[in-house]
């Protein structure tokens, strides 16, 4: 029988004669390592998933790179470049590429009786992959641009909706400037929310072919390509690649192309997203600091309580190290448990808010109408072996103080 394990499960049910505060101090150490370890999946799952969800959004605006005209033109009103399918199945052999599609943009003015807002029209063909936009549909339903005919059917925004006092199926007259100033009528045929102020008060999409006879283009030319990529992490080194290839296709008339991701044209939102990663480092690192302290001074605390019981076990001949394993075998039950309890409460609630979306935000503030949930299994993984190595480390320290007692002392000690 492991002696040690033994007189250490006595002391946490309170089997052994003394006093009795060893009971209350376990209580208070183990809910303080439940709550720690509760606050810290929340913690990690919440920023977690709030990246994740905005990083989405945007990228479901733009994809996660833009192949475009090597002119550095930063407003909207593009220079094109040509349609080229065999550039387009160079870019599909690359590992990670999920989708490649056509895009054309074009600034103008929507005008109503009483309001006129500035937006911008993004065309889109029979190529677009709708999947994110059909799912921020809150009126109407998408148009088809897939049929012969130029469609003057348009999507826009909840936000532009309201600021011009538009529904489902009213005519729009939009006005546009090149030489001279161009009207075109456009029906609602759906409207959209995505709760990404900058974006909604701008966009709004069309049949590419609209943005191609606006600007006076051939049928074979286009302001670019979107291509998004199976996963966010492969954003910095497909784009190497894909500039590299791009950089090699020089058109008949001489231009060139360039690459533009998702992180370059939205810096200032990346670089917020990256500043949250921080401070969700700062929360955890503070949770795990203060629950190993509570672990450090719960163990002190029943260390001075059992003082005569280990000039006992001295005075028979026990080795310091072995008594210092009944309080390591103790911290571990705390330890072991509160992990197991603050797990179970942690995930459970992430669930149950992943689930029925409890928790409310306000879209105008945050972006997103509930908090959003998103658990990676390695993420927990990791952070639990943190959490365990840290504590078993902060528990070693107040366990060498069993080496300072002197067997006399501590059997008088009152």
């Amino acid at each position: 029988m492991n002696i040690n394990l033994y007189i250490a499960n006595k002391i946490r049910k309170g089997k052994i004669t003394g006093k009795k505060i060893a009971g209350p101090v376990i209580t208070i150490a183990t809910l303080g390592i439940i709550l720690g370890v509760t606050v810290m999946i929340l913690s990690l799952t919440i920023g977690t998933g709030f990246k994740r969800e905005i990083r989405n959004k945007i990228v479901g605006f733009g994809s996660h790179i833009q192949i475009i005209n090597y002119d550095y033109n930063s407003s909207f009103e593009t220079n094109p470049i040509r349609k080229d399918s065999i550039f387009v199945e160079e870019i599909y052999e690359f590992e990670g590429i999920k989708h490649i599609q056509e895009f054309a943009t074009k600034p103008g003015l929507i005008k109503t009786k009483d309001n006129i807002q500035g937006i911008i029209l993004k065309g889109t063909g029979s190529d677009y992959d709708w999947s994110y936009l059909e799912s921020t549909i809150t009126e109407g339903k998408l148009p088809n641009y897939n049929t012969s005919k130029t469609s003057n059917e348009i999507i826009i925004s909840n936000t532009i909706a309201k600021l011009l006092q538009l529904n489902i199926g009213d005519k729009v007259p939009m006005y546009f400037f090149q030489d001279k100033i161009r009207a075109r009528n456009f029906k609602i045929a759906a409207i959209y929310d995505t709760h990404l102020a900058e974006f909604d008060k701008m966009f709004m999409f069309v049949d590419i072919r609209q943005i191609v006879k606006l600007n006076n283009w051939n049928n074979n030319q286009i302001t670019g390509y979107e291509i998004t990529l199976d996963s966010f992490d492969q954003l910095e080194e497909l784009s190497r690649e894909i500039d590299i290839l791009a950089a090699s296709r020089i058109s008949p008339d001489g231009g060139m192309l360039r690459i533009s991701n998702i992180q370059q044209q939205q810096p200032q939102i990346f670089g917020w997203l990256g500043l949250l990663d921080m401070n969700v480092a700062v929360i955890i690192t503070l949770i795990v600091i203060v629950a190993g302290f509570n672990m450090i001074s719960g163990l002190l605390i029943i260390i001075l309580e059992r003082t005569s019981m280990i000039g006992i076990l001295k005075s028979i001949g026990t080795q310091n190290w072995n008594i210092r394993k009944i309080f390591l075998y103790l911290g571990s039950f705390i330890i072991i448990r509160g992990v197991v309890i603050g797990n179970i409460i942690g995930l459970t609630l992430c669930l149950i808010q992943q689930q029925f979306g409890l928790f409310k935000l306000n879209p105008e503030n945050y972006y997103l109408d509930t908090v959003p949930i998103y658990i990676n299994a390695l993420h927990i993984v990791y952070l639990n072996i943190g959490t365990l190595l840290v504590s078993y480390l902060m528990m070693v320290g107040p366990s060498y103080l069993i080496t300072k007692i002197t067997p006399v002392e501590a059997i008088r000690f009152d």
